[in-house]
């Protein structure tokens, strides 16, 4: 009898610990998706895993106006994003002191430049690199760096906005991210922005992925915009 009940009491035990152990797994992993689901609606639909893949994903939803600024190029013309009009643009933001990122960004853009047929450039679409350093890249300054990547100075220009008012405005409404050190140089995120004929940000692409830059504007021209 001693023995039956040692073994029953064993057995009763051992029951419901794989009851234990069975809900805690059942528990466990009812978390997991719980977790998964909320991370996938957060992230919208695992899309924004940074703050900068947000930012990215936010600007394409927003497709914000190319504001009311004054551009000057490197041959001191001034005009507005009205110089463009009817015209896709594609943008960079630099400053040409950077020993860093902006020189990749500039060489990647003349390859995506170089891969687009020669009879689009400068009456379909425009390039543009944008100095965010006013101060120090003048246009004397910019038309030396434009020789670097062979830009042409037309249909690929390099300009500045003299009035910092109007480039911050340009900066915020675009979300580039510029925060200035005491040496002169700057922290800055980077990309490749595609402004539409009405002067609308469509689009904001990864500047190292030059043949997909390339084959989506080349794609966008090729369909009038009508993807």
């Amino acid at each position: 009898m001693l023995g039956l009940s040692f073994y029953s009491t064993k057995t009763n035990l051992e029951v419901i610990t794989m009851i234990k152990n069975r809900y805690t797994k059942i528990s466990f992993f009812l978390v997991i998706v719980f977790g998964i689901g909320l991370f996938y609606i957060g992230t919208d639909g695992f899309t924004a895993f940074t703050a900068e893949t947000a930012r990215v994903q936010q600007l394409k939803e927003d497709q914000p106006n190319f504001p009311e600024v004054t551009l000057e190029d490197s041959m001191g013309k001034k005009y507005s994003i009205t110089e463009f009009e009817d015209k896709y643009v594609f943008i960079t933001f630099l400053y040409t002191s950077c020993t860093t990122v902006c020189p990749e960004l500039e060489y990647n853009m003349k390859q995506v430049y170089d891969k687009l047929p020669s009879g689009v450039k400068g009456e379909e679409i425009v390039f543009l690199s944008i100095s965010f350093d006013p101060e120090r890249d003048t246009p004397a300054v910019l038309n030396k760096y434009k020789d670097f990547f062979k830009s042409d100075g037309e249909t690929w220009r390099m300009a500045r906005i003299p009035n910092q008012d109007e480039l911050d405005s340009l900066l915020k409404a675009f979300g580039v991210i510029v925060i200035p050190d005491d040496n002169g140089n700057f922290a800055h995120n980077s990309a490749f922005y595609l402004v539409d004929k009405k002067g609308r940000l469509a689009d904001v692409m990864d500047y190292k992925k030059i043949d997909e830059a390339a084959q989506k504007v080349a794609k966008i021209l090729e369909n009038k915009g009508e993807e």
